[in-house]
């Protein structure tokens, strides 16, 4: 079916910041004395889709890492970000896909509302977004509630779940977007996408197939 707003997640949907910035976050806890158990795809596997202040409380229950300072999350934003002016870029195929796109789009991330707005004009994705920019700091709840999809179709014109689709990389994001009652489009470029597919959501692995399943 047709959908007439497309919901995209940012974070390895839209930009490839994931990898960079689970690098640094793996990096600034090992300078507080990560145990060498957890690596670096521990981190990526257990960080990926959670805001930072989730990442923050599964660092402190899970890792073990009771003592960190108060300015911990601002010198982790400030790495974060000239890691991403370093390096930063666009998911490959999210350009011309979002140029092919007819449909009402918006953004709903974990991120903060201004890493979202840097991340995008970083990349030169905002234009197709303008101001449309949602963040789980909106809402009450972080994904995987459905808050951040439901409170996007509300303030982009109030559109029904069913006629919205979400994009998105993760498993709390397709669990969010699912929970919302929304269709799930769910972006697995290394073929991984089981538990997705078990979900419910509509598992693909090229972004330039996107437009033709949103219809």
């Amino acid at each position: 079916m047709a959908h007439d707003l497309i919901i995209f997640d940012l974070d390895g949907t839209l930009v490839d910041s994931e990898t960079l910035a689970n690098r640094v976050f793996y990096e600034k806890l090992v300078t507080l004395g990560l145990d060498p158990a957890f690596d670096l795809m521990r981190v990526t596997r257990d960080f990926t889709g959670l805001t930072v202040a989730k990442c923050l409380t599964l660092a402190r229950d899970a890792y073990g890492l009771s003592d960190i300072p108060n300015g911990f999350e601002a010198e982790l934003k400030e790495a974060t970000y000239a890691s991403y002016r370093a390096a930063l870029a666009p998911i490959p195929g999210v350009p011309a896909m979002l140029e092919q796109l007819r449909q009402l789009k918006c953004v709903a991330s974990s991120s903060a509302p201004e890493k979202i707005a840097f991340s995008l004009e970083l990349t030169g994705l905002s234009v197709h977004f303008g101001d449309n920019l949602f963040s789980v700091h909106h809402v009450a709840e972080a994904k995987p509630a459905p808050d951040v999809f439901l409170y996007a179709a509300e303030k982009m014109g109030g559109f029904p779940p069913a006629a919205c689709a979400v994009v998105e990389d993760s498993l709390p994001g397709a669990t969010a977007g699912i929970r919302a009652g929304m269709t799930v489009f769910a972006y697995r470029p290394d073929g991984d996408g089981d538990a997705f597919a078990a979900m419910g959501c509509h598992v693909f692995h090229d972004m330039g197939d996107l437009p033709a399943l949103l219809g």
